[in-house]
């Protein structure tokens, strides 16, 4: 398989897959190493493909039949509430498409999350923990940004309730 062959049948493999799928699972798909493969996804963004790399992997964009709109929601609390924050969030309809800090020195750092369900967000806190990773917010005593999409109004106004309620929306 040539090199242009192998980037073909990942972006296929990304466009079937019902989830993220791993480097690691698609470098063993493939028979290279995990390191070819985030070598291929680097080249397939710099074609113009839009790749996601998640917590959980990495994903394609899906198409969005319904009306849905982005809005960012500019967030303050400790580590330990980022369940109650992205469980919030997700439970009333919305998807947690990344989150961002604006650092002193870096400017503004952006991680894609993709979270649309409480599975997600456990599978999310799961690895930060195994991987004793801390959450960007540490850097911004707190605050940080969420990019949401949500699909209606009312959607909106329930996530901005309950995170207000619980003392996270700023």
């Amino acid at each position: 398989m040539t090199t242009e062959e192998r980037r073909g049948e990942v972006l296929q493999r990304l466009q079937e897959a019902a989830g993220p799928l791993s480097g690691t699972k698609l470098a063993r798909q493939l028979g290279v190493s995990r390191q070819i493969i985030v070598g291929d996804i680097s080249i397939l963004r710099a074609s113009g493909r839009q790749v996601y790399a998640t917590p959980r992997g990495y994903v394609l964009p899906k198409e969005r039949t319904e009306a849905s709109e982005l809005v960012t929601l500019v967030c303050k609390h400790s580590a330990e509430d980022m369940e109650r924050e992205l469980n919030a969030i997700v439970d009333n309809g919305g998807e947690v498409l990344d989150v961002l800090v604006e650092h002193s020195v870096y400017g503004l750092i952006r991680a894609d999350l993709l979270l649309t369900s409480r599975r997600d967000v456990r599978a999310f806190l799961s690895k930060m923990a195994k991987c004793k990773a801390n959450p960007l917010l540490v850097v911004t005593g707190g605050v940080h940004m969420h990019t949401v999409r949500v699909p209606d109004e009312g959607a909106l106004q329930a996530i901005r309730q309950e995170l207000a309620d619980a003392g996270i929306l700023c």
